[in-house]
This record gives structure tokens, sequence and C-alpha cells, in this order.
């Protein structure tokens, strides 16, 4: 029995006109390739990347009007990503909701930080069809209200990632390459080990709730190790 979309309407605070545009939103290829039916969520997901990106730029524009060109669309690429749409989409309970085939279904599909994402996007672009533009800024607003609400102070976060591409780049040392070395915790509430290595050396490791979080760490741990063995060779 198939979850009753309602439920999930109201945590998006949006009814739908026309039902089956969601229905499609939610629809994995997995899915639509065993019962074909009314199509698959990917070319609604290609125009939900593309609604939200809008979205969150004018969005970000207006609340940071003293913010130059490059701050705001590395927050916005930051707010996009993979690892922060999967969160977003589990704060409103969509993966209870998608539907996937019998082999997606088997390996946790539905909690697949690639999959929420793509969902995320496509329930955006299936929001943007059936009520407009102005319904679908209000959804992008309210479902990404705690990241754009950040202080002035949090915009000035430190990218370690880039970081340490950057100083690895000056040095003429090989490109970081990031490592998944373990993941633990229940679907809901994982938590990821990355160390960054350089060449053949481990040059940080780092743990965070996500992915993303977790290979900044391991940058921060890089770029103090590297920072250290500066201060030891003076």
């Amino acid at each position: 029995m198939e979850p009753d979309l309602a439920e999930l309407e109201q945590h998006l605070d949006y009814c739908f006109c026309e039902r089956t545009l969601l229905e499609r939103a939610l629809t994995h290829p997995s899915f639509e390739h065993e019962r074909a039916g009314n199509g698959d969520y990917q070319r609604l997901e290609f125009l939900g990347d593309a609604v939200l990106g809008m979205v969150l730029a004018e969005a970000l524009y207006l609340r940071f009007p003293q913010r130059d060109e490059g701050v705001l669309s590395r927050f916005r690429s930051q707010m996009a990503d993979q690892d922060t749409l999967a969160a977003v989409a589990r704060r409103c309970g969509l993966g209870a909701f998608i539907r996937l085939g019998r082999g997606e279904e088997q390996s946790a599909g539905r909690d697949k930080d690639s999959i929420l994402a793509d969902v995320l996007e496509a329930t955006i672009a299936a929001i943007y069809l059936d009520g407009g533009l102005e319904a679908a800024r209000r959804v992008i607003l309210q479902l990404f209200g705690d990241l754009l609400d950040a202080s002035d102070s949090t915009m000035r976060f430190s990218d370690a990632k880039s970081e340490l591409q950057e100083m690895l780049s000056t040095r003429r040392l090989p490109s970081p390459d990031y490592r998944l070395v373990d993941e633990s915790g229940p679907p809901h509430d994982r938590l990821f080990r990355f160390q960054v290595v350089v060449g053949t050396d481990v040059a940080g490791e780092g743990v965070g709730r996500s992915k993303k979080a977790a290979q900044q760490a391991a940058a921060a741990e890089a770029l103090k190790h590297f920072a250290c063995a500066a201060e030891t060779a003076e």
C-alpha cells in the first residue's frame, strides 16, 4: 500500500491541483521500468535544479547586499549540493513517499543521498509546473529557510577543501584524494569518516554527519598538518 500523498503535501505546505505531477516526481526510474506508467522524475529533476538555483540566487542576492559574486556563488553551490539537498529531503520525510523498483527498495534506495536529492529537485519542478513560480519560491524559501537565515558571520565560512586545493597547487603538490574509511549509524543518522590523501600520505582525517562535513573536517586537519610542517621547517 502506497503512502498517502496528502501527508507529503502537508509537509510541503502545498496542495497539488494535478497530483500526477507529484506522483511522477516521486517515481524512480527503476519503478517506472518495472511498472510502466506515468513516467519517472528525471526530466522534472532537470527543471527543478534550474528553478531551485534561480530562487536561491535571488534570495542570497537580496539578503546579503554586501557580498560579492564569488561568495554568493559558493554559498549557493553548497546549499544546492547533494548532501544538503538530501538533508532537506529527510527533514520533510520525502524518502517514505518515493516509488522504487524492487532492487532499489532492497538496497535502501529511499535513504540514498543521490536519490533523495534528485527527488527533491523533481518535487520542486512539479510544484513549479502545478502552481507557478510564486508557489515554488514559497516552498523553497520554507524548506531552505534555516540556511538562508544564516548570519553574515556564518557567510564567512571557511571552505577548507578549496583552501587545501589552492595551497597544494601553489606548492606544486598532488591534488587531494578524499577516501571514505568508515560509515556507521542508522540510516537517518549516519556518521562518516574520511581521510584526505596527498600523494601517498594521509594528511588529515575528519568525521561528520554528512560526507561533505566529514570531507571538510578532513581538509581542515590537513591544513593544520601542512601549517605545522611549514613551521617546523622554518
